[in-house]
């Protein structure tokens, strides 16, 4: 089995996904419960269409549709609080990969085995996309099983695009990670500036909406191709997919070759 980097890294890593699996579940119960309270309360989408333009630029446009099952989860799930969630984990995983595996010193036994660095990262690489989709199937699993429950009419199809759309997100800053751990086998600097990363980007998205300076600037930030083209309710956009994949598919190539060239520590 230790020769099978990928099916032991899920393996090492199967409580800890039940444990965030379930935390999913219960965030989405929660929700989607909350959900018909908003409905009888129809002044919330009155009250969204008069905020001020920066309050938008951060809750995301949709939110002037409050009452409606995909502004409501968009507001609530998919301009914030899912991208967290998947940030948080990917990056996590990400710079555990390599440089977490080397700061707990069984770094030593993944390279024993008669495998080139390349494929260690590759294999690591894949257990971070499989877990992190895996993860995407848990919240759309929950959000379509729990939505029946108080008539919130929201489409499967759509739905599965914005998750797709968090999930290439969450892949993104967990490949950027790894590439970090794998240059400098540094787990904390991996988290460190992974995250302010995504903070950055997160804003300069958000700003690029009010701040007249900004605007255009904001095709850099992967936040701009997750969610400009708002696939909750027009469905994935395409290209913007496109980015955010070969995005990630680079980081984990340049991530092969910091790590190939690069003294390890064990």
């Amino acid at each position: 089995m230790l020769s099978n980097i990928f099916l032991k890294t899920l393996r090492d890593q199967r409580v800890s996904f039940t444990w965030w699996s379930l935390g999913v579940v219960a965030l989405c119960v929660f929700l989607v419960a909350y959900y018909p309270s908003v409905t009888r309360t129809p002044s919330l989408s009155e009250f969204f269409e008069e905020a001020p333009e920066w309050i938008k630029a951060f809750v995301g446009e949709s939110i002037e549709d409050y009452t409606s099952p995909a502004g409501y989860l968009n507001g609530e799930l998919f301009y914030m609080m899912a991208p967290l969630i998947f940030l948080i984990f990917a990056i996590a995983r990400g710079s555990a990969a390599i440089a977490g595996e080397e700061h707990d010193g069984t770094l030593d036994l993944l390279l024993a085995n008669p495998l080139p660095r390349w494929q260690v990262v590759l294999e690591k690489a894949a257990s971070l996309a499989v877990s992190t989709v895996a993860l995407g199937a848990v919240l759309w699993l929950s959000l379509i099983v729990a939505a029946p429950a108080v008539n919130m009419d929201i489409s499967h199809a759509r739905l599965a695009a914005a998750i797709l759309s968090c999930v290439l997100l969450g892949l993104v800053f967990g490949a950027f990670a790894l590439a970090l751990g794998c240059a400098t086998g540094k787990r904390g600097t991996a988290i460190g500036v992974a995250t302010a990363l995504a903070f950055a980007t997160f804003f300069l998205n958000s700003l690029a909406h009010v701040v007249g300076g900004l605007k255009g600037w904001n095709r850099l930030s992967p936040f701009y191709y997750y969610i400009e083209a708002e696939p909750l309710k027009y469905g994935l956009n395409g290209l913007h997919a496109l980015v955010l994949f070969s995005v990630a598919l680079l980081l984990v190539g340049l991530s092969s070759v910091f790590f190939a060239r690069r003294d390890v520590l064990v």
